[in-house]
């Protein structure tokens, strides 16, 4: 008998499982990804007290589960409250997969709506085509892209009168422009992620504060280009010893299309690879058609992280 119940502690080990089987499945396309021998239970803690969590079961095995992180307010700056899925929060065995996600999704949309959360994203692997097309019958479109690549260098046109260096700590306020620019460019069309002066100042602030590496193109000693690279991403993968990850990057419009960030780049993953890193992943917008159409070319995609935002009717919710 099929059954959907709230994800608790008992089904841990089997979702676990499930999870990793469906990593190793999307690494068998995405070779570039690190080999990962287990998802710790201790990942899954947060999935239980929540109560935002469902599993579907037929008699005693388990077909799939869909869990959350807690809700935020305010998601991708609307009034909405939303809701986050990583990878390692959902996953489906293969028969039947693109059933068993619409049906966890109904039970799981059901329970969120009812809490007022509006806003429902879930990150999804780029080549599992049918977890993708359940979700897209259920109204979700695409927004993210984690992208991954081996630190090997590649081939690109010679950057006449550019220099790259990292940036250390104290200087960080010579990319500040850059930044303000980056945002400036985040808050047109098609992105439209803007952002209020004072928001776009404690963005900058927690950007010049935080743990990464900064390296940059030059051109006549000023900075033109910038690459920011942190140890860990957004999901379990990013977080395995030898993969770092981008956390920022902009190239001055003028500058765009001269191989400047491709050198850059280039110099990055040389600075990387010395260091003892073997992997780079980046993430982006989908919809940032500047970001998307330069990462893609040198980074394979292997999530997609699709959202659906519920039309609030402020009776029911």
């Amino acid at each position: 008998m099929i059954k959907i119940v709230g994800f608790n502690q008992s089904h841990v080990k089997e979702a676990s499982e499930i999870a990793l089987a469906n990593y190793n499945e999307e690494r068998s396309v995405v070779a570039d990804l690190p080999q990962i021998e287990r998802i710790p239970h201790e990942a899954y803690e947060s999935f239980i007290n929540n109560g935002l969590g469902v599993a579907m079961f037929d008699g005693d095995k388990m077909l799939g589960f869909l869990c959350c992180h807690d809700p935020w307010n305010n998601a991708f700056g609307t009034t909405a409250k939303g809701v986050f899925a990583p990878i390692h929060a959902h996953g489906a065995i293969h028969e039947n997969r693109a059933g068993i996600y619409k049906r966890l999704y109904q039970a799981a949309a059901e329970i969120w709506v009812d809490k007022g959360i509006a806003y429902h994203t879930i990150s999804l692997y780029t080549h599992n085509s049918q977890s993708n097309d359940a979700l897209f019958s259920c109204g979700f479109g695409l927004r993210c892209i984690d992208a991954v690549r081996t630190l090997t260098n590649f081939e690109h046109s010679v950057c006449e009168g550019i220099k790259f260096e990292e940036l250390f700590k104290p200087d960080v306020v010579k990319i500040r422009d850059m930044r303000n620019a980056l945002s400036i460019h985040l808050g047109q069309s098609p992105c439209f992620i803007r952002s209020s002066p004072e928001d776009c100042e404690k963005w900058i602030a927690r950007a010049e504060s935080r743990d990464s590496k900064l390296f940059i193109a030059l051109h006549n000693a000023l900075p033109i280009a910038f690459i920011e690279v942190m140890d860990n991403g957004e999901n379990f993968a990013t977080r395995e010893a030898g993969m770092k990850n981008i956390c920022g990057a902009f190239c001055m419009p003028e500058y765009r299309g001269k191989g400047v960030m491709q050198g850059l780049l280039n110099h990055v993953i040389t600075q990387l690879k010395n260091d003892g890193a073997n992997s780079l992943g980046a993430d982006f917008e989908s919809f940032n058609l500047t970001a998307s159409g330069f990462w893609l070319k040198y980074f394979t995609a292997y999530t997609s992280s699709v959202t659906r935002r519920i039309d609030e009717y402020r009776s029911e919710l």
